[in-house]
């Protein structure tokens, strides 16, 4: 497997560069800081977002940044201008799980596509797609926000992720975390290899997916070389496309919480019930006419039969009365133009005989 990078320049630069998904990394309320802060709401199922069809539902992601416009292919992340940073962030949230995302990279010196799975104390699961390079995907994950060191990011070689969709997934449990590209094992780190579990994600995560411009000239220096030199945007449109997101929580319940302010998995406590965000993801849709016949019963369905039997009887008095009054006001109309085309000819036939009897003569005088 070879390295995106030189392995002396990744060395480098996985030792001084900032947190790299900074477009997507943030925290409102901190769990190691308070015991106050609001209840994680669980996914609590396993469900499909088919981009290709439909859109994201506002019932389980929010748009934090940015627009996104659906096309054939699925939903475009695009950045045209200076400070374009289209994000897409769930309002679920999972312990324990898998996140498949069918993505197609954004090319473009600078940009970089991702997916980022992220807890409320900031541990964090990464997939970062460079647009300067068009060979190889990163991995990586944190532990609290800690960036004391950055040598946990791996490079792994995809085919043409910039022309081709491909999927890459993460499957995480309390014991472990695997990378997947196209189905096949790229990855996996055990708990106590991380820092001895200390900076292993383990608590409640939801999932961020965005394009970002890393190669922006007023960023870090060394994040500007990581992502392959200055963003350009002239030379935009860069566009990341989406064609299928599925997710799986591992756990069930209505909500996450946290215990205490120790961050550990142990810690998290599952509050029973029904998620509300997957009632809301598994309603049926609403049934057709001929799916509302077959549910009812065979008292109702006489029931409509009646009613539709007795509205047609109506419908064909009400027609049979418009058509005997239509008859009979045809009837006085025939009566009055008969009438009038006798007088006429009465007072044609007249006229003729006075003609034939020199009554209308003209007199010499007239001449």
């Amino acid at each position: 497997m070879s390295p995106a990078l030189p392995i002396p320049a990744l060395s480098i630069l996985t030792l001084l560069l900032p947190r790299l998904a900074f477009a997507q990394t943030f925290t409102s309320c901190n769990p190691l800081n308070t015991t106050t802060c609001p209840s994680n709401p669980a996914l609590s199922t396993n469900h499909t977002f088919d981009l290709l069809t439909s859109s994201f539902p506002d019932s389980a992601w929010n748009t934090t940044a940015g627009t996104l416009i659906y096309r054939s292919t699925g939903a475009d992340f695009t950045i045209a201008t200076r400070g374009d940073t289209p994000t897409i962030q769930s309002k679920f949230y999972l312990f324990g799980g898998e996140c498949e995302v069918w993505l197609r990279a954004a090319p473009g010196q600078g940009v970089v596509s991702s997916i980022v799975l992220q807890s409320d104390d900031l541990d964090e699961v990464d997939w970062e797609l460079v647009g300067g390079n068009n060979t190889h995907v990163q991995s990586n994950y944190f532990g609290k926000g800690n960036t004391t060191s950055y040598d946990r990011a791996l490079w792994h070689p995809v085919a043409d992720p910039q022309k081709d969709f491909h999927n890459y997934t993460t499957r995480w449990t309390h014991e472990q975390l695997e990378w997947f590209i196209d189905g096949a094992p790229i990855r996996t780190l055990k708990y106590a290899e991380a820092n001895g579990g200390k900076n292993f994600p383990q608590t409640p995560m939801n999932v961020r997916i965005g394009v970002w411009a890393a190669g922006d000239k007023d960023n870090n220096y060394y994040t500007v070389e990581w992502a392959g030199g200055v963003t350009d945007y002239d030379k935009g449109p860069y566009t990341m496309s989406v064609s299928s997101v599925r997710v799986r929580d591992f756990s069930s319940g209505k909500e996450y919480s946290y215990g205490d302010t120790s961050g550990s998995w142990e810690s998290i406590k599952l509050a029973p019930g029904n998620s509300t965000i997957s009632n809301e993801l598994n309603k049926p849709p609403p049934m057709t006419a001929s799916q509302r016949w077959n549910h009812l019963s065979p008292g109702a369905k006489a029931g409509v039969g009646g009613a539709v039997g007795a509205s047609c009887v109506v419908m064909i008095l009400l027609a049979a009365v418009y058509c005997v009054r239509q008859r009979r006001a045809g009837r006085r109309e025939r009566a009055l133009a008969d009438g009038q085309f006798e007088s006429e000819t009465r007072e044609l036939m007249e006229y003729r005989a006075k003609m034939s009897k020199g009554g209308f003569a003209v007199s010499s005088r007239e001449i």
